[in-house]
């Protein structure tokens, strides 16, 4: 029996249940109209039908050499740039200032404070908010049921982990140390924020990051701030002057002078706990890039068998 058919009760590209009163997939975005005119068109030919097996952009093959080589030639071109005066001016004021300042607004939020993110300050308020945080796990619960209800399961999966996570931030420390979490989640969120973007690369060859081309443009933020961030404290393991303690024009205290001067926070424990925790995130992609390439591999071969 063919795949496609004008009248079946999926969607035509990703399988997944079919709601009667949406035009568009909820799951992939594909418009269902759209999608049954090409189905219609390729079905006679069986052209393009494998089954099970995803369509990778430019097939298998290619996706494979996407995955061997995409996030080690990012880490590797950033990490040249960010050693230079100027490369790592372009890569601090278009990418990683950005991501540093969303870190701070991303920690603020788990908390349960407010908070509005812009270039090189993140207004945040002086204490938590418990009707941000109830509307915060309300916008959580939705997307994960949501999620499971169009049969997305791994989305319903990782909205229940960050709803897991925002109550475990919000509800489990005092005000101080959410704040100072929050202060250093700046370069925090350079390091995990930007493993998060690297990730992208192996996003469903159905969703919109993958077919939107969006998951370039995050290989190439994510690349540059984690860069920025992990080159400058693993230099501060042997040169201390590397730690940017001191005052930022407009804005105040850096922060590591904050962490320091109002946490107690020494400067060995500063470094080690911005190393440590740049060396967790590079495991976890080191540990997704072995999979993701395995599983681009074994599709390959399936293709070709």
């Amino acid at each position: 029996m063919p795949r496609y058919s004008l009248h079946m009760e999926t969607c035509p590209r990703c399988g997944a249940p079919r709601p009667a009163a949406l035009i568009e997939c909820p799951r992939c975005g594909v418009i269902y109209a759209k999608a049954h005119a090409r189905a219609a068109a390729v079905e006679p030919s069986g052209a393009g039908l494998s089954g099970d097996v995803p369509d990778f952009e430019g097939g298998s093959a290619l996706e494979v050499r996407i995955r061997t080589w995409a996030i080690p030639v990012a880490l590797l071109c950033a990490s040249l740039l960010v050693v230079t005066g100027p490369g790592r001016a372009v890569v601090r004021i278009f990418f990683s200032m950005w991501v540093h300042e969303l870190g701070h607004a991303a920690a603020a939020w788990l908390c349960g404070f407010l908070a509005v993110p812009g270039p090189w300050r993140t207004l945040t308020a002086s204490g938590r908010s418990p009707v941000f945080a109830a509307l915060l796990s309300a916008a959580l619960i939705y997307a994960i049921v949501r999620s499971w209800l169009t049969g997305r399961r791994r989305a319903a999966f990782c909205a229940a982990a960050v709803l897991l996570l925002q109550l475990s931030c919000t509800l489990l420390p005092g005000a101080r140390a959410a704040t100072a979490l929050i202060v250093f989640a700046g370069d925090g969120g350079c390091l995990v924020l930007g493993a998060l973007l690297m990730a992208s690369l192996y996003a469903p060859a159905e969703g919109a990051i993958r077919r939107g081309w969006l998951r370039w443009g995050f290989l190439v933020i994510g690349a540059g701030a984690f860069a920025d961030a992990f080159e400058q404290w693993w230099s501060a393991r042997t040169d201390p002057d590397r730690i940017p303690f001191g005052m930022n024009e407009g804005v105040g205290p850096s922060d590591p002078s904050v962490l320091s001067d109002q946490y107690g926070w020494s400067a060995s424990l500063l470094v080690h706990r911005y190393v440590a925790l740049g060396c967790a995130c590079l495991f976890a992609l080191a540990c997704l890039y072995a999979a993701g390439l395995r599983r681009a591999r074994a599709d390959a071969a399936r293709r070709q068998g």
